[in-house]
């Protein structure tokens, strides 16, 4: 067995009651401890305009029809 195999069961009743526990849970947060993304976003907006922002790719269906310059 190598040695933190044989140091975990030598040490299981600690180990594994509240104190060591809560540390060995704080250990594996800091190792495997994710990132989080950049959630800051910033948007200007003129008067009377609609600004729509999300974090992904957005879709807008419209009903409204829209004609040419000319009028047709």
């Amino acid at each position: 067995m190598t040695k933190a195999w044989q140091w975990i069961l030598d040490n299981k009743e600690w180990l594994f009651s509240g104190a060591g526990l809560v540390l060995v849970v704080w250990i594996g947060r800091l190792t495997f401890r994710r990132r989080k993304a950049n959630t800051s976003q910033k948007i200007r907006s003129g008067k009377d305009s609609v600004n729509i922002q999300v974090g992904h790719n957005m879709n807008v269906r419209s009903e409204e029809t829209r004609h040419d310059e000319k009028g047709e």
